[in-house]
């Protein structure tokens, strides 16, 4: 075997736990850490401005990480099939190590790559590093793959996730001759400096990531159970995007959470497996992140207006609760989890708005936007998706703030004018578009 392998980089940008990188130390003198930017590869679902920004400062934390072991970090733009064939032909690697996708469209790309390769004689060796399991592990009794979590969640809770690979101490300097595209180039940060609120609100990068994990299995996961629905306080971990660019794996977080033995860690659990169970429905469903999981929701009648969802976007509804999720989101790439229910809840039931159009908009938005989750989490408050909330359960806005929000404090932060002649009136009365949703959903429901 070539002394060289190469490590593909994608959404696993850090050292510690990283078995892609693990496996390529252990087997080769030189390992060529390489990151290939080809957004188009992904399709319609490919990285949106939030993500883009996350993804620079990412990949700059990295590169920093690896010059800093004595290696570097390749990047280079392009379809990733000839991007790794160049370099095959550039290092004479004969072995290349990625960790594993389980978006569709990527899943289905990486099948041709491995396929590709093998037929050059290139060893491929694929490693999970993105999730507890494997997808294809979890069966139920009749081998067929699980629709409700709860069944999931035991039957996840009793797999052994291993322990955690720890990161090389050293790498050998990079083979000599191999150029890197400019980071600055690919033009990842925006233009016109809207991300102000991203840059004040996170760090971002693997030594900030496991500082973040520290901070919240020391201090926040205690109260986790009862403070994750409070949006006016520091109540969850706020780890989803780490966890989305890989710059922690689930098993760091799991391990943490477990150790820690917090009253709020089983609940906190459970969450790090309802995101095994977005990317398990994700890959045995694939038509998810277009197409209803329950096919009767094909056939619902979407009445809202292109001034409505505007108004949603802006959070210019007349809706406090909704309003100050959907501005938190603008000026910050994040929103609460339980502002986030509101707020979809809001746009399918009360606006009647496509759940696609909610799902495009935080793809955009969110610094943790991620295609399971994202995907999961707008069928499940629409309805229409694996386990989902009632067609029935709307949300009624007023309501939810006054439970969740009941001293004001983030209304007042991120809609200060309300209460003033300021603040739009509602652009829908709740009460007559609850009768309206429910009239529409119960026909959905006749046809099941």
């Amino acid at each position: 075997m070539s002394d060289v392998g190469i490590v593909w980089l994608r959404q696993d940008l850090r050292l510690a736990d990283q078995p892609a990188l693990a496996a390529a130390v252990a087997q080769h003198k030189q390992v060529v850490p390489l990151y290939i930017w080809s957004p188009n590869e992904e399709g319609e679902w490919a990285p949106g401005a939030a993500s883009r920004w996350w993804l620079h400062d990412s990949l700059a934390s990295l590169a920093a990480s690896l010059e800093g072991l004595g290696s570097g970090l390749i990047l280079r733009q392009g379809a990733s099939l000839e991007v790794l064939e160049a370099m095959i032909e550039k290092t004479g690697a004969r072995a290349v190590y990625w960790n594993a996708r389980y978006e569709p469209i990527v899943a289905a790309q990486d099948a041709k790559i491995r396929k590709a390769l093998a037929e050059r004689g290139v060893e491929v060796v694929v490693a999970n590093g993105s999730l507890l399991q494997d997808p294809e592990s979890i069966r139920n009794k009749t081998g067929n793959p699980y629709l409700v979590y709860g069944a999931f969640w035991r039957a996840a809770a009793e797999k052994s996730v291993g322990a955690e690979v720890p990161a090389p101490t050293a790498l050998a300097p990079l083979p000599k001759g191999l150029s890197s595209d400019v980071l600055a180039n690919w033009e990842l940060k925006p233009k016109i400096a809207w991300d102000l609120g991203l840059r004040r609100m996170w760090r971002v990068g693997e030594v900030a990531a496991q500082a973040a994990l520290r901070s919240f299995c020391g201090d926040g996961i205690a109260g986790y159970a009862e403070g994750r629905d409070i949006p006016g306080r520091t109540g969850t971990s706020r780890l989803s995007p780490h966890l989305h660019f890989g710059e922690l794996s689930p098993r760091q977080v799991w391990l943490a959470a477990r150790r820690s033995k917090a009253p709020g860690a089983m609940t906190y659990l459970k969450e790090i497996v309802w995101r095994e169970f977005s990317y398990y429905l994700l890959h045995h469903h694939p038509r998810l992140t277009n197409e209803p999981l329950r096919p009767e929701f094909k056939e619902f009648r979407w009445e809202g207006t292109p001034s409505q969802l505007a108004a949603w976007q802006r959070g210019m509804t007349g809706f406090p609760i909704v309003d100050a999720g959907m501005r938190e989101l603008w000026e910050t790439g994040w929103m609460h989890n339980r502002v986030r229910m509101i707020v979809a809840s809001f746009l399918v039931k009360d606006l009647r708005i496509h759940w696609l159009e909610g799902a495009r908009w935080f793809w955009d938005t969110l610094v943790d936007a991620d295609l399971a989750s994202n995907t999961q989490g707008w069928q499940w408050t629409s309805g229409c998706g694996a386990d989902a909330a009632p067609y029935f359960r709307v949300f009624n806005p007023s309501l939810q703030e006054k439970k969740f929000d009941p001293d004001g404090a983030y209304v007042r932060r991120w809609v200060p004018e309300v209460g003033t002649a300021a603040y739009p009136k509602p652009i829908v009365d709740h009460d007559r578009a609850r009768f309206a949703a429910l009239k529409a959903f119960d026909q959905i429901k006749k046809k099941a």
